[in-house]
């Protein structure tokens, strides 16, 4: 692990509610809620105004509208932020070469490859000004942690939040994670926890106490020997820029063995909806669906789908999943489920989207979070999405606050100007149309063909 704290991780705070406040001056302020607004759709992010509330990431939005009543509820608009992204991005690769992103909000950048720090003075400087060209180029916050290690700096991140810079000294590791939970450390998720938890293990300091063995004897030789590093500080991970990844996946592991085959169907469904997320999180897409089983007996069967062409369409994904479940048997019960997607790509092949049961409007309706990922993300018809962008003949840019019985009432408002007058129109009244994102600053960038109508 190298000796000055010169691995920095940059996190953007609530990235998608906080494009949509700095597209929208009437939100700015206040509760936003992005995500899918069907009966099946999640919280993809939210402003730090609704987290007052209760609401975070990754909850059922119905459950989400009944925390925050009053909150903004609006579909994402990924063309905007992958252009919002690609700002930021440019940023970190002006500090250094070695730039890796883990999605389109948050990057490790090596600070001594592109000779931008050197000690624990220049690195805080580099992270000081890169939050304030952030802000100057986007207007948005970004949060800054800056260590010896990609396992710290992320963690320092954490603590920075929201629109913060925490710089962690070499030395000073061991005693910073010590009183922390176990939660904290990469991989450790809730039953790894709940397990660590039964044995008597809840800080980090605990976990280095208890020992290489015990740590390898309660959860596996690979994983207790990772996590005794971790809790020991020592991360010797590289950054590494333009990462290739093989595949995305995402699995479970359930205390109790399922019966049902209902439920297991249902699982898959969430799993698949989860990847989908994850994989266009890191902006890509992919042609084979891969299935993961693992039986009551411990045997583990894997089935997979190649399709026509890459897809990151959370439907076709759901309905290749379920295929390919119909060829497993399940008897006995399921104490594992996976779904994975494999041969990557960066983009998207129209037709596939066809191969979602009732095509895009239905696949609209139920998408979650982060779905959706297609430049042209409203509704077919003339039909109106929360949050998407408009323009009217006489009253010019606008937003869509929401529709129903034939009328969709529209806020007219750009980014850079005051707070917009609202108003309401027929569906089908013909000078009302879909129009492209506004830059969040002058000068920003403005995504082409977003238009949807």
């Amino acid at each position: 692990m190298r000796t000055a704290p010169t691995i920095l991780h940059l996190d953007m705070d609530a990235f998608f509610a906080s494009v949509e406040q700095a597209s929208k001056p009437s939100l700015r302020g206040k509760a936003v809620v992005v995500g899918g607004l069907g009966p099946r759709g999640v919280v993809a992010t939210c402003s730090y105004e609704a987290r007052v509330f209760g609401v975070h990431s990754a909850m059922p939005m119905a459950q989400a509208r009944r925390l925050a009543p009053n909150a903004a509820y609006l579909v994402p608009r990924f063309g905007l932020y992958r252009a919002v992204s690609e700002q930021v991005m440019a940023l970190l690769r002006a500090l250094s070469p070695l730039v890796e992103p883990l999605s389109l909000d948050e990057a490790f950048v090596d600070l001594e490859a592109g000779e931008a720090a050197w000690d624990a003075g220049s690195a805080r400087l580099a992270g000081v000004r890169l939050r304030a060209d952030i802000r100057t180029v986007t207007g948005l916050t970004g949060s800054v942690g800056l260590a010896a290690s990609k396992m710290l700096a992320k963690i320092a991140s954490e603590q920075a939040k929201p629109d913060g810079l925490v710089l962690i000294e070499p030395g000073t590791e061991r005693a910073l994670l010590g009183p922390m939970t176990v939660r904290t450390l990469p991989g450790v998720g809730p039953a790894t926890g709940d397990h660590l938890r039964r044995a008597g293990i809840h800080t980090v300091e605990e976990l280095a106490e208890a020992g290489e063995d015990e740590l390898v004897r309660l959860v596996g030789k690979a994983h207790g020997q990772a996590l005794y590093a971790m809790a020991l500080a020592r991360d010797e991970r590289s950054v590494v820029a333009e990462r290739e990844t093989k595949s995305v996946s995402v699995e479970d592991t359930y205390d109790v063995d399922i019966h049902d085959r209902v439920r297991v169907g249902l699982e898959v469904q969430r799993l698949a909806d989860r990847c989908v997320r994850r994989l266009r999180g890191a902006g890509l897409s992919g042609r084979t669906i891969q299935l993961k089983v693992r039986r009551y007996d411990f045997s583990t069967l894997t089935r997979s789908e190649t399709l026509r062409g890459p897809t990151d369409d959370p439907a076709v994904v759901r309905e290749a999943a379920l295929r390919l479940l119909e060829a497993v048997d399940t008897t006995g019960g399921v104490r594992l489920l996976g779904v994975g997607v494999s041969g990557l790509a960066d983009f998207t092949q129209e037709d596939l989207f066809a191969q979602a049961a009732g095509e895009a409007e239905q696949a609209a309706e139920e998408e979650s979070g982060e779905e959706r990922a297609k430049e042209s993300e409203e509704p077919q018809g003339r039909r109106w999405a929360p949050g998407h962008d408009v323009r009217h003949a006489e009253y010019g840019h606008g937003w869509v606050q929401g529709s129903g019985l034939g009328r969709v009432t529209v806020r007219f408002e750009t980014p850079t100007s005051e707070p917009g007058r609202v108003r309401t129109f027929r569906v089908e009244d013909p000078e009302l149309e879909g129009a492209d994102p506004l830059p969040l600053v002058r000068g920003g960038p403005v995504v082409p063909g977003a238009a949807a109508v």
